[in-house]
């Protein structure tokens, strides 16, 4: 049983992730979830925990109970995070090596494999600051999954930008795993 941390961030795609998680979890992963302030006007907490068997971190200040910080407990433990969907302000959070929140705080710190599913609006994918952003983000042996090339976007655009297949994601996720990457090298 591998430990994968699941980011959700603040999009349309945010429902998404339950379906990840559970897919996850029926492969025989313990999957721990946390959500940006964004996410949850997307999706529950109750709803990822329930999927996941484990408690959400929706904050900083989740887990008084403990001594260790969570975010810093979650980093530690993890073999993969896996961030999906993931906005284009995430991106940019993560590659300018920001921690405004529990996700980011929990990707700035862990030494595990990462894995991001982009979903966002189709300029934004391919606004060259967002470009940028991924670029930095593979060259600190970050994977990417998507965003899907083709197909109808919630906005009403057609094009670039969908969250890969949720297929595809899980995937993806069994690739890194088996290839026993281990910890990322910054």
């Amino acid at each position: 049983m591998k430990r994968i941390v699941l980011g959700v961030t603040g999009s349309i795609a945010a429902f998404k992730a339950a379906d990840i998680a559970s897919r996850l979890v029926k492969a025989g992963h313990q999957v721990n979830v946390v959500m940006t302030t964004d996410a949850q006007a997307f999706i529950t907490p109750l709803t990822l925990q329930t999927l996941s068997k484990q408690p959400v971190v929706t904050g900083f200040y989740d887990e008084k109970q403990a001594w260790c910080p969570g975010h810093i407990e979650l980093a530690d433990a993890a073999d993969l995070m896996l961030i999906a969907p993931a906005t284009a302000h995430c991106l940019a959070q993560l590659a300018q090596g920001l921690a405004q929140d529990t996700l980011t705080a929990v990707a700035l710190a862990t030494r595990a494999s990462m894995l991001i599913a982009p979903a966002m609006n189709g300029n934004m994918w391919l606004h060259p600051a967002t470009q940028r952003n991924v670029a930095t983000l593979q060259e600190w042996q970050v994977d990417f999954e998507g965003p899907d090339p083709h197909g109808m976007l919630a906005c009403g655009y057609e094009g670039v930008g969908r969250l890969a297949p949720v297929e595809a994601i899980v995937a993806r996720v069994e690739t890194i795993l088996s290839e026993n990457r281990g910890k990322r090298r910054l």
